[in-house]
């Protein structure tokens, strides 16, 4: 790839970025996190995929959002392929370009089938992991209004969606439903090493929250004392 094919696909993933938690800062670490991985890999990589894969894998949040019906990975996926066909690329690396941003999504079903979509994958995930997955993860909640929290129908804390409620997500539960599970999930040997060396701090954070939650709860109102009227 050149400086200027490279040029040009940044730029283009610097207009679609409008998302504090999938923001062009999230880009870089992801496109930092790839090359680091690329480095400790013994297969050879295509690095002109690699590298528009990772600037461009996020594009369709916009589309997600104005649309929560939409997939962002496969919508982004097409959109990356037709822009890269139209600065000349083969066909054959468009599509493999649109192939690996479409399936480097965690709830998705479609599985990473190249290495290079097997390190996207991974160097996206990595950023899911420790203190920036915490902090990206209740950005996002903000941003989609989803609370810290949600109680059950005793009270008590709703750690994942069917313990309660489940039309009501939070970050509790989006913890327990994706965070704590993503240093599982990795393919590479390096961006396993880099998810661990992280996971203790996102481990200690969701204990004290948790404490000083139940805490509160089990001071609060229900052991209140009322006068009779």
């Amino acid at each position: 790839m050149t400086k200027r094919e490279y040029a040009a696909i940044e730029a283009h993933m610097l207009e679609q970025m409008c998302d504090s938690a999938h923001d062009r800062r999230h880009v870089y670490r992801v496109l930092n996190a790839a090359l680091d991985i690329a480095r400790h890999v013994d297969d050879a990589v295509d690095m002109d995929v690699l590298l528009a894969a990772c600037l461009l894998h996020d594009i369709g949040r916009e589309r997600q959002f104005a649309d929560p019906g939409l997939d962002h990975a496969e919508i982004g996926g097409e959109m990356a392929r037709e822009f890269l066909l139209s600065l000349g690329w083969p066909a054959a690396k468009a599509a493999h370009v649109r192939d690996c941003i479409a399936s480097h999504r965690y709830r998705g079903d479609n599985a990473p089938q190249t290495l290079e979509a097997k390190i996207l994958f991974d160097a996206d995930k990595l950023d899911a992991t420790g203190a920036l997955g915490i902090v990206r993860t209740l950005i996002y909640c903000g941003q989609v209004g989803k609370p810290i929290y949600v109680l059950d129908e005793n009270g008590n804390i709703a750690a994942h969606s069917e313990d309660g409620g489940k039309d009501t997500p939070s970050f509790i539960q989006e913890y327990n439903y994706k965070l704590k599970n993503a240093y599982e999930s990795f393919y590479t040997v390096r961006a396993k090493e880099i998810a661990e060396m992280r996971r203790q701090t996102a481990v200690d954070f969701y204990g004290g929250l948790f404490a000083e939650v139940a805490e509160n709860i089990r001071g609060g109102i229900a052991n209140a004392v009322f006068e009779d009227e």
